[in-house]
């Protein structure tokens, strides 16, 4: 017996490894299935088994489910990463007998794969496509239909995302009509944990395109926190579209998660809404997508109240991701003062604002803007736009500061319709001498209310600027 379980799982580890050497492959050691043999046994002892070669006609993914999941066997692979015959288990003894006990892991597992590949001839008796009307059949939730329902909606979403970024929107109107029909497959009805793996299989089976094959898989992606996205770009936006109709479908049935509460993993779905959007550069805006999606839906709920919450909860999230990203608090609160319509917008302008943090005239800048807000603020009584008479300047000051606003204006104009935020703050970065000269030699709340008018409209202009990117006066110091 080998009573510490850190030397006991490292045991295992290293008698896998070994006994999948010794046929020329490498053990497929997945680690929670690691754990759970390690709990099991208390003396390992190597059992390496053998199929018969025909399994391998079935996919790698079904055969490995069928060994880890069922027989807590690992699976072996060869060098290039195909299956391998084999698989290996442990005893807990360390028997006389050995071969007695091999013969019978290798009877046991026989009829565990006669029975997958029974399911996988049978399932390929009909097409993905003849399977799904019958998905009207699956209630997807009392309030939103049937999957079927889901389906035509998440089709119809990923059509209009397709148009806004330039796709084929048939051919991912199809993978999305496409995507879950495998759900009524056998295998996957034995192996829930290969849907859309199975939808692959079949779809290319069938002879689909290998990019609907591919983001029928990939519309679950990511599977976990930090998990891999799509890979593809259809996989990409199917990904998005039916995770964009799970939110807003969910909160418009008011099953909003509370606590450790979270039946429909809306916060995994939202949480993936902004890692496909943001690391697979998906430049849509937000607000609109969700409203979008909301207008499908049938039954009686207040839509404007639940698109708040939605795009609230993303944003939630998002904070999250961005601070786990190294954002500080500020930084983000700075970017979303302003709200930008997309979440790829966001994290650009919020990188800007990391950058510009750096700057030497940040921090005066910072500072100047919250004087700005200030003042604009406490001139409640009159209406203050951000224009300004030239000919009612009298200083210096304000004169030289009107000029560095417009040359500013036409500057970070340019930089702003290609998105270069952080460039544009930089720019900016160059007002903090004739701000500092205007607060020096100007008295912004003079008793003459044009002058005091033309003097806020000059501060409202200099603060515009800034807001065209974040409010920096939210930066701390």
């Amino acid at each position: 017996m080998i009573a510490d379980f850190n030397e006991r799982q490292g045991k295992i580890r290293h008698l896998a490894e070994a006994a999948a050497a010794s046929v020329g492959g490498v053990a497929v050691i997945d680690p929670d299935l690691l754990d759970e043999v390690t709990a099991l046994v208390e003396w390992p002892v190597t059992v390496l088994g053998r199929f018969e070669p025909r399994f391998l006609a079935l996919p790698a993914e079904v055969l490995i489910t069928t060994m880890q999941a069922n027989q807590k066997y690992f699976p072996v692979r060869g060098s290039t990463g195909e299956l391998l015959p084999y698989f290996i288990t442990f005893s807990n003894i360390d028997s006389t007998r050995i071969e007695t006990v091999r013969e019978g892991n290798e009877r046991v597992v026989r009829p565990r794969l006669s029975d997958a590949e029974f399911f996988w001839n049978q399932d390929r008796k009909r097409t993905l496509l003849s399977r799904v009307e019958d998905l009207g059949q699956v209630t997807f939730q009392k309030n939103l239909g049937s999957v079927l329902e889901k389906t035509e909606r998440v089709a119809a979403l990923a059509r209009a995302m397709a148009d806004d970024l330039g796709q084929d929107g048939e051919l991912l109107a199809r993978a999305a009509r496409l995507a879950k029909a495998d759900l009524l497959t056998a295998m996957v009805g034995e192996f829930p944990e290969l849907q859309g793996i199975m939808g692959r299989y079949y779809a290319l089976a069938e002879g689909e395109p290998r990019e609907i094959a591919d983001a029928i898989e990939e519309q679950y992606f990511p599977k976990v926190s930090g998990g891999d996205l799509p890979a593809s770009v259809m996989g990409q936006t199917l990904a998005l579209a039916e995770k964009i109709d799970t939110l807003t479908g969910i909160f418009s049935a008011g099953l909003i998660p509370t606590g450790d509460k979270d039946p429909y993993a809306l916060r995994r779905a939202a949480l993936g809404v902004i890692r496909l959007s943001i690391e697979s550069d998906i430049d849509l805006a937000l607000r609109p997508l969700l409203a979008l999606a909301l207008r499908a839906l049938k039954h009686d709920f207040d839509r404007e109240k639940t698109l708040d919450l939605v795009e609230t909860f993303i944003l939630e999230r998002l904070r999250g991701y961005c601070l786990d990203q190294g954002a500080r608090p500020d930084e983000f609160e700075a970017v979303l003062a302003v709200r930008p319509s997309s979440l790829r917008d966001f994290m650009k302008r919020l990188e800007a604002v990391k950058a510009f943090r750096h700057l030497p005239e940040a921090e005066s800048l910072a500072a100047a803007n919250k004087r700005i807000r200030n003042l604009l603020k406490k001139n409640d009584t009159e209406e203050v736009s951000a224009s300004v008479d030239s000919s009612g300047l009298l200083e210096v000051p304000e004169q030289d500061l009107l000029a560095a606003a417009r040359e500013a204006r036409v500057a970070i104009d340019v930089l702003l319709k290609g998105a270069n935020y952080a460039e544009a703050l930089k720019s900016l970065a160059a007002l903090k001498g004739p701000v500092d000269a205007f607060f020096d030699g100007v008295m912004v709340m003079a008793e003459d209310p044009l002058v005091r008018q033309n003097r806020l409209g000059l501060l409202a202009m200099i603060e515009g600027l800034f807001l065209d990117i974040a409010d920096i006066s939210r930066l701390q110091d």
